[in-house]
């Protein structure tokens, strides 16, 4: 356990639910099994879906449908060598107001060498007044590879509602074979100027990353995404490491512009043509 999810433990008051999941994955012949399950409180999987065959598919499931203060969420993913599952969601995670407490989301993913992780959730949505601290730590080893994103929605731009008040605090932490290779953290609370200064006036903020791009790809990318009016798009290439952001007003959109970038590179970055979750369409 590294320092900040020490400091988050300690951050975690008595009261409220805190519900744990973790999961493993395994190679063997011609498939992905979920070969380790141990959850803790409101949060499951009911089983694995196979509409690619070998890639093991998983919803996972918090029946609460809502993280309130005093809240923890754990989530901890194992992939051993060879491996490949794909993880999403069956709707956006909505973080409540609170009465003082934080709402902490903690998320550990171990990749081994020459396995596969693809982490593509529904948006987190915060409401205005909600205290949240989120964490997410990806581990790669050796060749592993790994598409995941995370879209943020201050308050409901649907309906006008301006994440005026309460705190964000998100953190990214991304290695391979333990050497860093993205640590970044939003921070949003009352202390700022304005909540929304930091996201050039807009309430959704998104981030998406691919591993194992060539570079070559980079610039017909970005001439066949087409933004709408008020919202950016960008690009960009650590090494191999393909990072891409979004800013505007619309979940649907960012989740829409990052669907299709990872339809487009799928194949040549993964090794697996596109198959979107059917959970996507319901």
């Amino acid at each position: 356990m590294n320092t900040l999810a020490k400091a988050l433990l300690a951050d975690t008051p008595k009261k409220g639910w805190h519900a744990e999941l973790k999961l493993g994955f395994k190679a063997i012949p011609h498939k992905t099994v979920l070969n380790e399950r141990k959850r803790r409180g409101p949060l499951a999987v009911q089983r694995a879906f196979y509409p690619e065959n070998d890639v093991c598919h998983i919803y996972l499931l918090h029946p609460p449908g809502g993280v309130v203060g005093g809240d923890r969420l754990d989530v901890t993913l194992n992939l051993t060598t060879d491996s490949h599952a794909l993880l999403t969601t069956p709707g956006a995670t909505k973080f409540y107001r609170s009465a003082g407490d934080y709402a902490i989301q903690v998320q550990d993913f171990n990749v081994e060498d020459g396995a596969v992780l693809e982490w593509l959730p529904q948006e987190n949505i915060f409401f205005p007044g909600a205290k949240v601290k989120t964490e997410l730590n990806l581990h790669l080893q050796g060749s592993a590879k790994a598409a995941l994103w995370e879209i943020q929605c201050l308050g409901r731009p649907v309906i006008n509602e301006v994440f005026d008040e309460g705190c964000l605090d998100n953190h990214w932490r991304i290695y391979r074979d333990g050497r860093p290779l993205l640590i970044e953290r939003l921070r949003a609370d009352k202390n700022k100027l304005a909540f929304l200064s930091q996201l050039n006036g807009h309430a959704v903020s998104g981030t998406f990353i691919l591993t194992n791009v060539d570079k070559e790809v980079l610039e017909p990318l970005r001439e066949q995404i087409v933004t709408e009016d008020h919202e950016d798009l960008a690009m960009s290439l650590i090494d191999d490491l393909l990072v891409v952001r979004y800013l505007g007003n619309s979940t649907e959109r960012a989740r829409s512009y990052f669907s299709e970038i990872w339809s487009q590179l799928r194949e040549q970055c993964i090794g697996s043509t596109p198959m979107v979750p059917r959970i996507w369409n319901t």
